[in-house]
């Protein structure tokens, strides 16, 4: 109460003594009833508390509520469940994750064209898994080792050679390793006429493991200078022999290049060398003009005309002018030659060099040795492409006539505005 307690009393008239005097009985009453109310109350006991916790819990500021406080503070039970369920839902995208990359429902039997591949006898899960991945047929080793395992086929891959696609499931890549057999053989096509590199794409592409290219240039027990090479040859190029080979499915390039030798011998000793020793040829160098044959024509009935002419430019002291033999310099077999090109410094470039090349710029086969081994009679050393045809020449036993022909071929090019020849 202030001290001026007059302010404190309920509104009465201050000139009437006996208002101000009831006035103040009703403000002792009004306060001795607060007092009494506030005794009462205090004296109540809390509930629910033992003697001695009512400071505590009255207060909100004792010992026995500073635990609870600090867990409202940091979120308490709350976050933990938090926590928990984002651990949860981490952990199972993960296992969502692993099933469709093991599982992979959305891929199927693979993209593009089939191809052969050889999965060598006694390679592991794991080591078939690596060749399947490092050819782009399956996109982890691990993963294809464990959906193996998972499909009870872990035991059931087969050897040999398989056809596969690029990017397969797990699951189709497994039906193919179990679906063919470790018997089955391996057939490769050496088509006439092709270089050693380019025979290594194709023996590649059968599947045939190796490195054929080093398996080629050195085999113990085959001698190129058993066949006139003296010295010059620094690999096999012109006695790996072209033909259909059909190996053991555990085969490698080098099985093949033992068939190919082999081939190689049963042919050739059945070829009449008699002429071409009368002209100082070794077999060495038939073998060398064959390989030249088999890149000039296009119609089997030339051979003997195309060995015709290499036979008597090589007397005349001409250089033979055979583009191909630049081809097989910079190893190109399939873009169109630059004058640079042309004028490429190497004893293989037959227009800036007389003579035959080194040695053999490819493998030829039997018609065309025997071609290279008996030429055409025939006077004839200049030829061009007929227009008209495909493939086909017109051959020249003068320049007069060379050149005649040579004008009917640019005229019709001219005409055609490309190429004349007609290979549709």
């Amino acid at each position: 109460m202030s001290d001026r307690w007059f302010d404190d009393l309920p509104e009465h008239d201050p000139n009437d003594p006996e208002a101000v005097e009831r006035a103040l009985r009703r403000q002792e009453r009004a306060t001795r009833r607060q007092q009494d109310s506030g005794g009462k109350k205090s004296r109540k006991p809390v509930l629910g508390a033992r003697s001695g916790d009512r400071k505590s819990l009255g207060s909100g500021r004792g010992p026995g509520n500073r635990g609870l406080r600090r867990k409202s503070g940091t979120g308490g039970p709350r976050t933990g469940r938090i926590v928990a369920a984002g651990l949860g839902a981490a952990g199972l995208i993960i296992v969502v994750w692993f099933l469709f990359a093991l599982f992979q429902p959305f891929k199927g039997d693979g993209d593009g064209e089939p191809f052969p591949l050889n999965v060598p006898a006694g390679d592991s899960v794991g080591q078939i898994g690596d060749l399947l991945a490092d050819r782009g047929i399956i996109s982890n080793s691990t993963l294809f080792e464990v959906r193996a395992t998972l499909s009870g086929k872990r035991g059931d891959l087969n050897h040999g050679v398989h056809q596969f696609r690029e990017n397969m499931s797990y699951s189709s890549a497994i039906d193919e390793l179990t679906r063919t057999t470790s018997k089955r053989t391996i057939t490769v096509t050496i088509p006439e006429g092709l270089s050693r590199s380019e025979t290594a794409a194709v023996v590649k592409a059968a599947g045939i493991p190796g490195d054929y290219m080093a398996a080629t240039v050195k085999v113990k027990g085959f001698n190129p200078n058993d066949y006139g090479a003296q010295g010059r040859a620094e690999n096999l190029e012109g006695f790996l022999f072209p033909a259909t080979y059909e190996l053991k499915s555990t085969a490698d390039v080098e099985d093949l290049v033992a068939e190919q030798l082999q081939a190689f011998k049963d042919n050739i000793a059945g070829v009449n060398m008699k002429y071409a020793k009368s002209k100082n040829l070794t077999t060495y160098d038939v073998l060398t003009i064959a390989s030249m044959i088999e890149r000039e024509v296009s119609v089997p009935k030339e051979r003997k005309l195309v060995a015709a002419v290499i036979y008597n430019r090589l007397k005349m002291g001409e250089p033979l002018g055979i583009d191909a033999t630049i081809r097989f310099a910079l190893d190109n077999w399939t873009e169109p030659l630059t004058e640079s090109d042309l004028e490429t410094d190497s004893p293989y470039n037959t227009r800036t060099n007389q003579g035959l090349p080194p040695g053999p710029i490819g493998n030829p086969g039997l018609a065309s040795i025997q071609a290279a081994a008996h030429p055409a009679d025939s006077d004839v050393w200049l030829y061009v492409v007929k227009p008209g045809t495909c493939g086909e020449h017109v051959f020249s036993s003068t320049l007069a006539e060379h050149n005649r022909n040579v004008a009917k071929y640019e005229a019709a090019q001219a005409a055609a505005g490309g190429s004349p020849t007609d290979c549709g």
